[in-house]
């Protein structure tokens, strides 16, 4: 078997041929469709036939084809020579790519652009670069195809000096060929060399548009990108999603359905994307009021998978469970299959709401359990207060080598904080960035103080707190005065709750005055509680009522 490498060269792949070994595998065996016109013995129906499975993203059906054509002894034609790489470097099929090319030596077809081009992006696409170079510089007759395909292999490799001289040096440039380009460098976040190029071109598609569109949305300059789309002779809806996915980004969802409502004709990633928009911007009433505006019949736009992963993210910020079966029920009426995608979605709905048995058995039914599930599962038993639970994911997680992020550890020390596990949970806070490479956040800190200060060591959440590189917010004083209210530490409630007032608007801080002046009242200290609680009723604030809800199934 050939098999060639970053070190093999060209000449020992004609050396191999010499030597009269082939091989190619297949594990299937496929049958042609009755519905195409074929013909066994005709190289021409073999060759339409792999070129047409591998352009409609069949690739191992293509594969299996041109290796039923190899047991005719039929002498491939260059378009299911080129069509077979194609389908090999998609896939990828290392082995079976390698020997098509060595047979392209055997059967004289070493000259024929197509297939050396093939040849190239197949080599990129295996991430040997040395070997697509060596076949481009060997082809002795190159196309404005090669030369893209070069190109594009260094652009995505990150090579981009490589790519820019190979730019440079292209006799004739397409459209796709800046494209290309200007993609890499925006890519890159060189948005200033991307810029360049993009007024240089000499003809622009849409592509060329939405490509800077991307960039700048990408490198945080919104502003900029919506000057270009104002600029855009014509606008398809991908050009207006990306403003959409932009301003959205960026937290603008009022900009966002501006351009929404300014869209003529509305197709289902339009609506996807606004809908997304109010979901991942904490708007979850506004995500499910444009869902239900989607179903209505003079919205004749066929919803997908993507509407849903979003519409039960909705769910699960408002904590609705009936509304969120509702939406599994209604999915499976319309014919949507259950994705890994959809399933994480509804894991973390029934984990969120307390439906952790629903969560566990879809959980089990995923064939991928990724980061996302993982961590939706870890976060739904760290707040029903399972820890024994999250634990035990938690270990499963690593062992199976999916690494956590900050919602894994929120989940998993939460849990640790409901079970009271304090010396555990500082060993797991300590390892976040030691040992998985995780940063701990403000609301890591919060829960650590809340962890330490309900445990009674207060000193140690203070300094925790002191410790912080970045500015605690009022969640982390909140959860320090918390702790002394329920341990009369006068000296530390003072000063939490000092922060606390000057982190949240008077509006909204009667309920650090009350709970200041229980410390004052714990203490004895009863003209400091009176005073307090005096100028909560002279400033006119009053203490929003807690309540808790449950929904009975």
């Amino acid at each position: 078997m050939f098999v060639c490498n970053q070190t093999s060269t060209l000449h020992s792949a004609k050396q191999f041929i010499a030597s009269g070994l082939f091989y190619i595998s297949s594990r299937s065996h496929l049958s042609i469709s009755s519905a195409t016109p074929f013909e066994p013995h005709n190289v021409f129906s073999w060759a339409s036939a792999i070129r047409s499975a591998s352009q409609q993203g069949r690739f191992k059906e293509a594969i299996s084809l041109y290796v039923q054509m190899q047991r005719t002894h039929l002498t491939p034609t260059t378009y299911a020579v080129s069509a077979a790489l194609k389908a090999c470097a998609r896939i990828p099929a290392v082995v079976t790519g390698r020997a098509i090319h060595a047979q392209v030596y055997k059967v004289g077809q070493q000259s024929n652009v197509f297939v050396q081009t093939a040849l190239v992006d197949l080599y990129f696409k295996f991430g040997e670069t040395q070997i697509a170079r060596r076949v481009f510089d060997e082809m002795p007759e190159r196309n404005v195809v090669s030369w893209n395909s070069i190109l594009g292999g260094y652009i995505k490799a990150g090579d981009l000096t490589t790519a820019r001289r190979i730019f440079d040096e292209m006799p004739i440039k397409d459209v796709v060929s800046w494209n290309s380009m200007v993609a890499g460098y925006a890519k890159a976040g060189d948005m200033g060399s991307a810029e360049s190029l993009f007024q240089q071109m000499p003809w622009r598609n849409a592509a060329s548009w939405n490509g800077m569109i991307s960039g700048f949305i990408d490198s945080g300059k919104v502003e900029e990108a919506r000057k270009l789309f104002n600029e855009m002779p014509e606008r398809s809806n991908v050009s207006w999603i990306a403003m959409i996915s932009g301003y959205s980004k960026c937290g603008d969802v009022d900009s966002a359905r501006q351009l929404f409502d300014q869209m003529g004709e509305k197709d289902c990633p339009s609506w996807n994307a606004m809908i997304a928009c109010y979901a991942q911007n904490s708007r979850p009433k506004e995500a499910l009021q444009l869902f239900n505006q989607m179903r209505k019949l003079n919205v004749n736009v066929q919803l997908n998978e993507m509407t849903f992963v979003s519409v039960i993210s909705a769910c699960s910020q408002l904590g609705d469970l009936r509304f969120g079966s509702w939406i599994e029920g209604y999915m499976q009426r319309i014919g949507i299959e259950l994705d890994d995608h959809l399933i994480t979605a509804l894991v973390d709905l029934y984990a969120k709401c307390g439906s952790m048995d629903n969560a566990y058995n879809l959980f089990r039914a995923l064939r991928r359990r990724d980061m996302i599930a993982y961590s939706a599962m870890i976060f739904g038993c760290g707040i029903n207060g399972r820890a024994s639970d999250a634990i035990h994911l938690f270990e499963e997680m690593v062992e199976a080598k999916v690494c956590p992020n900050e919602i894994t550890f929120t989940g998993l020390l939460t849990a640790y904080n409901h079970a009271g596990l304090v010396e555990e949970g500082c060993r797991c806070f300590a390892s976040m960035a030691s040992k998985h490479q995780v940063m701990p956040s403000a609301d890591h800190y919060a829960i650590m103080a809340d962890l330490l200060g309900r445990a009674g060591r207060l000193e140690e959440a203070h300094e925790l707190i002191k410790s912080m590189p970045m500015q605690p917010h009022v969640g982390v004083w909140g959860a320090l005065l918390l702790a002394c209210r329920i341990h009369g530490n006068v000296e530390l409630g003072e000063i939490a709750a000092r922060h606390c007032l000057e982190l949240e608007p008077e509006a909204e801080a009667s309920g650090y005055y009350v709970l200041l002046a229980n410390i004052y009242a714990s203490a004895e200290r009863w003209d400091d509680a009176k005073r307090l609680r005096k100028m909560v009723e002279e400033k006119g604030l009053s203490k929003v009522p807690g309540c808790s809800w449950m929904e009975f199934t």
